[in-house]
């Protein structure tokens, strides 16, 4: 790194630590936001761009080898007039990175001078044609783009030290995606009542990754199709080197037809739930006293700071106050017992759960119940209360579709048809993935630095979509041509700015 932005981040940070700082403040008698005039004007010679950090998410990319691969393996456009395959993939993929939210969206980043000279092109495609591209996408391509959009992803993995392969965890999960259109194709009623569609997401939980994703009708089981998504993310794990390969999913995903394959294959395990079946109940009830053995959560993590004052519970106060019936957990047991499904040759693990819960109404038990909940797995050498932590850990999931959703906007159906919105879905997601790949090529400095550096890796891979645009892509900087070279001079300053600079330096290098 430049010892001049080093300089330039420490001026900036007493500046504005000396702004924040409290001890000089004095009672004052209006306001501290106070009423003054502004006078606008414009530039004639100066350009600038808000989003001044996707001129270095375009150089990750490329990198990475993300255009190179996409171009060569989907092929939609007879001919480029100007547009190639990637240009529209990313396109499509720096919008929410920009703070898009729709297609219509694109059209700002098109009159955006700025922008355009951080990647480097004339032009970028209209909204319009962004969707006639969508439009083009048959399952094929579809399947064409994951494994090219995989390539990089492998690119990136290879640059992570030998711990990141000890271990890739698949977890899989279905969602659904509302939409208030009547001329969707494909679109259909799910359980619950809603209309739309219902895509498969795969991710990887170590780095939140979406490894695959697959758009299905809305009134579609969660487990269809997930067989074949989940070969391909088993098999480019394997290609990748991880050493262990572990599938977590809850009882719609225990295909029993397919668990004697992925046991087979070396490294792969799998914690799945399964059904709370008449069979498995008698065998669990009928299971002796000493089988049983109580299962104890792991307490919360030490905070080192004094711990604060746990606030009133107010939903269960009102709850007792007004007499709702609501049922209450009292204790758990755990136990297990070797299960041979009916599709599988090979016998395996059935973890389960006797929670015993109490139905109260007020201050009042009414009565008290006992339910079993079940899990299957192939691995030997974990302990009952560890498979049932593993089972439970997937539900971090859920924080993944909810950015997938609210964050970025993949999840959506702004197209008209089932393979158009799931091809919009896989170019929108990419800007997720992008954020993780980001945050994975962070270089860990050897030396007294490696922890903290290993600490900030582990923080920008954990935050919220939002969070990281706000904080690495909305860098405001003025745009200049100097040297036969385009400079993006930052304007702005934020506390994440030594980070952003760190990997500049080694994309630069």
């Amino acid at each position: 790194m430049k010892t001049i932005f080093r300089s330039w981040f420490r001026s900036r940070q007493s500046r504005i630590r000396r702004r924040l700082d409290k001890t000089h403040d004095t009672a004052t008698g209006r306001p501290v936001f106070s009423d003054h005039t502004i006078d606008y004007d414009v530039a004639h010679r100066h350009r600038a761009i808000a989003h001044g950090g996707i001129g270095a998410i375009h150089t990750l990319a490329h990198r990475l080898g993300l255009p190179q691969a996409i171009d060569q393996r989907l092929h939609l456009l007879k001919v480029h007039l100007p547009y190639h395959e990637s240009d529209h993939v990313l396109n499509i993929a720096y919008n929410p990175l920009c703070h898009g939210t729709c297609l219509q969206d694109i059209e700002l980043r098109r009159n955006d001078e700025g922008f355009l000279d951080a990647l480097g092109t004339r032009r970028i495609p209209a909204p319009t044609t962004a969707g006639d591209f969508c439009r083009r996408f048959t399952p094929s391509h579809i399947d064409t783009l994951q494994n090219a959009i995989d390539v990089a992803r492998r690119n990136v993995w290879a640059q992570q030290p030998r711990a990141f392969f000890d271990r890739a965890t698949i977890d899989m999960d279905g969602t659904l995606v509302a939409t208030t259109g009547s001329c969707k194709a494909g679109m259909d009623i799910a359980y619950d009542g809603t209309w739309g569609y219902h895509p498969l997401v795969l991710s990887l939980a170590e780095t939140g990754e979406v490894l695959r994703l697959l758009n299905r009708s809305g009134n579609r089981p969660s487990h269809e199709g997930a067989a074949a998504q989940v070969d391909q993310a088993i098999w480019l794990c394997m290609q990748a080197g991880f050493r262990r390969t572990v599938l977590r999913g809850d009882t719609d995903f225990s295909q029993t037809e397919h668990l004697d394959r992925w046991h087979a294959l070396p490294g792969v395990y799998f914690v799945f739930g399964y059904d709370a079946m008449p069979n498995l109940k008698k065998r669990a009830e009928g299971l002796p006293a000493m089988a049983w053995r109580p299962l104890e959560r792991p307490a919360p993590p030490d905070v080192p700071t004094q711990p604060r004052q746990r606030p009133d519970q107010v939903k269960d106060r009102i709850v007792r106050e007004r007499g709702f019936e609501v049922l209450r957990l009292k204790s758990e047991e755990v136990a297990e017992f070797d299960y041979q499904p009916t599709a599988c040759a090979n016998t395996y693990r059935m973890v389960v759960i006797r929670k015993h819960i109490s139905k109260e109404k007020g201050d009042q038990a009414l009565a008290s119940e006992t339910r079993h909940f079940f899990y299957i797995t192939n691995d030997r050498n974990a302990t009952a209360p560890e498979i049932v932590f593993e089972a439970n850990d997937r539900c971090n999931q859920e924080n993944v579709l909810a950015q997938l959703h609210g964050g970025v906007g993949a999840l959506s159906a702004p197209v008209n048809t089932l393979e158009s919105n799931g091809a919009w879905m896989v170019m929108t997601a990419l800007a997720w993935t992008l954020k993780a790949w980001w945050a994975l090529m962070l270089p860990e400095s050897p030396g007294r630095w490696q922890a903290r550096h290993r600490e900030e890796k582990h923080r920008v891979l954990r935050q919220e979509f939002k969070a990281f645009v706000n904080t690495f892509v909305t860098i405001p900087c003025q745009v200049l041509r100097t040297g036969g070279r385009l400079v993006l001079r930052v304007l702005g300053w934020n506390p994440y700015l030594m980070t952003f600079f760190r990997l500049v330096s080694r994309l630069r290098q």
